[in-house]
């Protein structure tokens, strides 16, 4: 990297970290693979051999559970010759068995090679010298997260000082009543710092504006993989009436229930947490310019059951305001491609921006300079 595109303290990153494929390329291998990475929910896996097929940064896991019950990752290559063993975005293998549908070879739940066709002529081969490839795997408050690391950091230690902090939203029940896919053109760092400060709330978000005042955001948590706090609300929820869905979930403070909390767990997942329901994002990139993100709306199960139960509301308002954020996300990737862009300065209100900025940096090795 040259002098020129050195971060600065209390500066926007410059135009490299944005548009550069080889910051990219830095950012699977130094960022993402060595962080823990939400890939989806653990009530996505419903019975031994149920799986999902994550995807990291342009790397397929397989995420299942085994025979027994536990939650088991693996790179999605034949230990033969490398072929994709799973297509599909979901399923279940039948007996709780992974088979390649090239040569047939298959693997059990548990990633243990248990047949190859004609292995009995080779008296040198090994069925257990050949195991998939694992991959590191973990359930935090109903979230599934994938490490790819070889020896990470158990989740539980990283996570020590915020693991219990989700717990009043009994966020690892909750079911999603509704789910999008967006695709952007943008880097995937411009959704991350447009959900973490308010100071765009006023002009681009009026309906947001009015539910929950922009300057009454604060920060619970500045420091660390854990970002965000509240902002108080107006009314009872973020919703296009601003009435709740349903009842507020039965564990939470009266204080809470005044509240809409905006969390970031580094680096890819977003969490709005409301009185009545959760609204999580997955950030998934695809590329320094393409950025796919998954939007569930999440609530109590035994809220969904009754009668009455009706989310479109919240489905409708968020819908609104996620489409507000992405138009300006990509227009925000439009102004960084000019080459009149330079790095301008962070504002008071937009102190976990600059957290952001020392997380990824930190990750991929960068000193910046101290500012002028």
């Amino acid at each position: 990297m040259s002098d020129l595109s050195k971060p600065q303290t209390g500066m926007t990153l410059p135009q490299p970290f944005f548009t550069s494929p080889e910051m990219y390329n830095s950012e699977r291998e130094k960022l993402f693979f060595r962080h823990w990475f939400c890939v989806g929910r653990a009530s996505e896996l419903t019975q031994p051999g149920s799986f999902i097929l994550a995807d990291v940064a342009g790397e397929q896991v397989i995420c299942t559970l085994d025979d027994e019950g536990r939650l088991r990752g693996f790179y999605n290559n034949c230990r033969h010759r490398g072929t994709r063993l799973v297509t599909e975005s979901s399923g279940e293998f039948s007996s709780c068995k992974i088979q390649c549908p090239y040569h047939r070879w298959t693997y059990s739940c548990r990633g243990d090679l248990v047949t190859a066709p004609r292995a009995d002529e080779d008296p040198e081969f090994r069925v257990e010298e050949w195991p998939l490839q694992t991959v590191n795997i973990a359930s935090w408050q109903g979230f599934l997260l994938v490490n790819l690391s070889e020896q990470p950091r158990p989740l539980v230690d990283v996570f020590s000082s915020f693991i219990n902090r989700l717990d009043p939203w009994q966020t690892d029940s909750l079911l999603p009543v509704h789910t999008e896919v967006y695709e952007l053109t943008t880097n995937w760092k411009l959704v991350l710092e447009n959900f973490n400060e308010c100071y765009h709330c006023s002009s681009i978000h009026p309906g947001l504006a009015q539910l929950s005042p922009p300057r009454s955001a604060t920060n619970d948590f500045s420091d660390g993989l854990l970002l965000g706090g509240p902002m108080e609300l107006a009314k009872e929820s973020m919703t296009m009436t601003g009435r709740r869905c349903c009842d507020a979930i039965d564990t939470l403070s009266a204080e809470d229930c005044r509240r809409t909390y905006y969390y970031t767990l580094f680096p890819n997942l977003l969490l709005a947490m409301h009185p009545d329901f959760v609204l999580a994002w997955r950030l998934h990139p695809i590329a320094p310019d393409r950025t796919r993100i998954i939007c569930q709306w999440l609530f109590p199960p035994d809220r969904i059951q009754l009668p009455e139960f009706d989310a479109s509301g919240a489905i409708e308002f968020w819908e609104m305001t996620n489409r507000q954020d992405w138009d300006i996300c990509q227009e925000n990737f439009d102004g960084i491609r000019s080459r009149g862009y330079q790095s301008g300065p962070y504002m008071a209100n937009e102190v976990v921006l600059k957290m952001l900025d020392q997380r990824i940096l930190q990750a991929l090795e960068i000193e910046p300079t101290p500012p002028r």
